[in-house]
């Protein structure tokens, strides 16, 4: 096998790649790169056996300056190879395997010998044969993945929490991500109706990696769901991952059908104010910082740890409260992970009671988007 390549278009889907790759696994060759080079291009994948990235570099477009000298495939140590290739010296580079899976990479007069692995030893891609695909818009994937993936859990002791549920019906698809503590959920109407319902839970670390990798240059995304596995196709990018098995909890019931105190606020107003006072906040108090509201005042005030520092927030103008005066301790972090998916718009905040969860949803759309955070006990 023998190409020579421009740098920068190998190093770009190379990176891509290598958020698939994982020096802690149980399967040696995992750690490696495949490259594969046929007529019509080069092909990379990388594989944690979790989620499988595979993308291709066409030898048909020019920018690529792809040129192919005689085809074949090899697997080469990830890491090594990824810091080579960004410290080569000139704007194209040739990669070539003799004997023994040698492998020379060279540029200008820089020269590297490494040893690869046999390819057909490497796992094969899971193969989604779903006759139905989506065909949704990236940024409002991407979107939609931010705003939920916050809530997933951390915590392998519950490991159907650690994901995000995904219902399709129709045309309409909820994601819902929850740790028991906080929970986020988005509804996305599709652009058009699937005949087939689809219910799966995908891990929140497939989703975080997929969403880092969907730029500005990316417009649709395809999607094709099978038994165990989700594919996820944009550009020249085939992104796998695995589903997780199990029964998602029932997160409808944890979502508070009624209020008797609601507020409304603008989202980055808020933000700010509760940046400010979590500055102290997370040296002894775990980030708690507390929120009063003062009905009789209008207004709302934000402490932190320190007497010193105290944020007052101006309610909107647009408002709707009850007689009563309430006081929630909150996770700061909680609450700035909420606020940043509302983005540059208002919210309403719905309280009940102060040990009980509060909903935050922007106030125009309100079905569309909504979070629920649990206040912190005292005792």
């Amino acid at each position: 096998m023998k190409f020579t390549i421009t740098r920068s278009t190998f190093l770009k889907t190379l990176n891509d790649v290598s958020r698939a790759i994982s020096t802690k696994t149980t399967i040696p060759i995992l750690t490696g790169l495949k490259i594969v080079l046929n007529d019509t291009g080069l092909v990379l994948t990388g594989s944690d056996a979790d989620i499988s990235i595979e993308s291709t570099i066409n030898a048909a477009d020019e920018s690529n300056d792809l040129q192919i000298g005689s085809t074949g495939e090899i697997v080469l140590p990830a890491r090594f190879f990824s810091e080579i290739v960004k410290r080569l010296p000139e704007s194209t580079m040739t990669v070539e395997v003799k004997d023994n899976f040698q492998t020379v990479i060279t540029s200008g007069a820089s020269e590297f010998t490494i040893r690869g692995e046999d390819a057909n030893n490497y796992p094969r891609l899971p193969e989604i044969t779903a006759d139905e695909a989506l065909s949704v818009p990236a940024d409002v994937l991407r979107q939609l993945i931010n705003q939920t993936v916050i809530a997933v859990s951390n915590q392998e002791s519950r490991p159907i929490l650690t994901g995000v549920h995904l219902t399709i019906t129709g045309d309409q698809l909820v994601a819902v991500a929850t740790d028991s503590h906080r929970l986020s959920q988005r509804t996305l109407t599709l652009p058009a109706a699937s005949n087939i319902d689809y219910d799966i839970i995908i891990p929140g670390k497939s989703l975080t990696e997929l969403s880092r990798m969907l730029g500005d240059d990316v417009t649709k995304i395809e999607i094709r769901i099978a038994e165990n596995q989700v594919l996820f196709v944009f550009g020249q990018t085939a992104f796998y991952s695995r589903l997780l098995e199990g029964n998602y909890p029932d997160t409808s019931r944890l979502i508070p059908t009624s209020s008797n105190t609601q507020a409304e606020f603008d989202a980055p107003a808020l933000l700010a104010s509760i940046q400010r006072a979590s500055l102290l906040s997370h040296e002894s108090s775990n980030n708690v910082v507390r929120l009063v509201l003062n009905i009789g005042e209008q207004r709302a005030t934000i402490y932190g740890n320190s007497p010193d520092v105290v944020q007052p927030i101006r309610l909107c103008d647009q408002q709707f409260l009850c007689s009563k005066h309430l006081a929630y301790r909150l996770r700061s972090y909680y609450m700035k992970d909420a606020l940043q998916g509302f983005g540059q718009t208002a919210i309403e905040v719905d309280f009940t009671a102060p040990l009980r969860p509060f909903t935050l949803v922007p106030t125009e759309d309100k079905e569309k988007f909504i979070q629920l955070i649990t206040p912190v006990r005292t005792f």
